[in-house]
């Protein structure tokens, strides 16, 4: 549904619903490391799959919506914009909190960064592919995403192999990966029942406000005279990507590391399998094959800063140091020269 609004008023609804998200945020962190933490699933699983879905939300409606309205370069353009912009949240957090983030974390995110990198890519190959199988009007291409999404999430949470005295980096990977936060045992002994309303009811919340913050930020746009090409690479994105990161600092603020950065590794390959709602909601033909090239230079610009994100996370899991290396600011220096690339080919 579209409303004309002055932009007075699209700042307003902007500022309400985004504050509502904050505060749903907030209470995914809190919930989702209690059910880390009284499940023993560990923090690393609990943020790939329930913090990433619940998160990823407002990705979810507001691309479908657009699909829908016959948009398919705002929505993929959104996804695509949406995981350049959790690698920067990355940064943020490790910048904020005194570059004590990526020395702390366990090195299984490393597994999961490369699932959302060849995710990624694999998007980006079926949207330059000259050859175009479909079931009905959905690209075999997102079905495929989906289930090697599945196929990667059995493989973060069953390693294989046995670790060996030979192998003590590998050893602490798995370690780390089924290792609880320990924050929620801390903060509440209520059963986990209570911890999974809590979370699917601050899912819920973000559900319903999601759409607002989008719309909002859409109008904002549309009033200022940004380009639309431009909208979903950066506001639209941006806009999304605000559970990922109140939902990232609240994890940090408790201790959580793991569960904030698999938060947001988690996002970025839980966003490629929304390709496939996408898909089944643009009924002209397979998502994938009407969108423009241009849709090339952000997704490219998601695999360069995750690139980026996965040496310096190695690295620090390496050296569990606090490190001087520029890694942070190099990863937000990336994120902006990317956004300069994308307004010049916008405009």
């Amino acid at each position: 549904m579209e409303f004309d609004l002055s932009l007075w008023a699209w700042t307003a609804v902007f500022a309400i619903s985004a504050s509502v998200v904050v505060a749903a945020g907030i209470v995914l962190a809190q919930a989702g490391d209690a059910i880390a933490t009284r499940t023993g699933l560990g923090g690393l699983f609990v943020g790939m799959l329930l913090m990433a879905a619940a998160t990823s939300l407002p990705e979810v409606v507001t691309d479908v919506s657009a699909a829908l309205a016959g948009a398919p370069d705002l929505a993929v353009g959104d996804l695509f914009g949406s995981s350049m912009a959790n690698m920067a949240i990355l940064a943020i957090i490790d910048l904020a909190y005194g570059r004590r983030v990526w020395p702390t974390i366990g090195l299984g995110h490393a597994r999961l960064a490369a699932v959302a990198i060849g995710l990624t890519a694999f998007v980006l190959m079926a949207i330059v592919s000259p050859v175009r199988l479909q079931i009905g009007w959905i690209g075999l291409e997102s079905l495929a995403v989906v289930a090697a999404y599945v196929v990667a999430a059995w493989w973060m949470r069953h390693p294989t192999g046995a670790p060996s005295a030979a192998q003590p980096r590998l050893a602490a990977a798995r370690e780390d990966l089924l290792t609880p936060t320990g924050w929620g045992a801390r903060a509440s002994a209520l059963p986990v029942r209570v911890h999974l309303l809590r979370f699917a009811a601050a899912a819920g919340v973000i559900l319903i406000s999601a759409p607002f913050v989008a719309q909002s930020a859409k109008g904002i746009a549309e009033e200022t005279g940004i380009a639309q090409t431009f909208v979903g690479v950066t506001l639209l994105a941006l806009a999304t990507s605000l559970p990922e990161l109140v939902a990232s600092i609240a994890a940090v603020r408790i201790g959580a590391h793991d569960l904030a950065v698999g938060n947001l590794f988690g996002s970025n390959a839980f966003n490629m399998t929304i390709v496939l709602f996408v898909d089944a909601a643009y009924v002209e033909g397979p998502v994938l094959a009407a969108v423009s090239p241009l849709q090339l230079l952000p997704g490219l610009g998601a695999v360069v800063l995750m690139a980026i994100a996965l040496g310096a996370i190695v690295q620090g899991t390496t050296t569990r140091l606090r490190r001087g290396e520029p890694d942070a600011v190099l990863l937000l220096l990336a994120y902006v020269g990317l956004l300069l690339l994308a307004w010049n080919a916008a405009a």
